[in-house]
């Protein structure tokens, strides 16, 4: 149930840097109370666990391709530009 669940919650992104920030918990109780949870605390539990993962993996990835662009900008393409700027 605690998977089933946890997809139903909506993901939540900063703005910004476009990070992946976890689960907007805010609807949890209605789920529960929708799908007739009974023990809450224990599904809810299982939940965070799995967010946690969710959490550490996809920052991994993240940094995991922002080395590959940094890589990829430090060795250019390649060509040389010689460019005679006169004033």
């Amino acid at each position: 149930m605690a998977f089933f669940v946890y997809s139903y919650l909506s993901d939540v992104w900063e703005g910004m840097s476009g990070s992946y920030m976890g689960k907007d918990w805010s609807q949890v109780q209605d789920l529960f109370n929708v799908f007739e949870i009974e023990d809450q605390k224990v599904v809810l539990y299982f939940m965070k666990m799995y967010e946690g993962i969710v959490v550490v993996d996809r920052a991994r990835d993240q940094e995991r391709k922002r080395k590959a662009a940094d890589r990829k900008r430090q060795q250019g393409d390649g060509k040389t530009y010689a460019h005679n700027v006169r004033g």
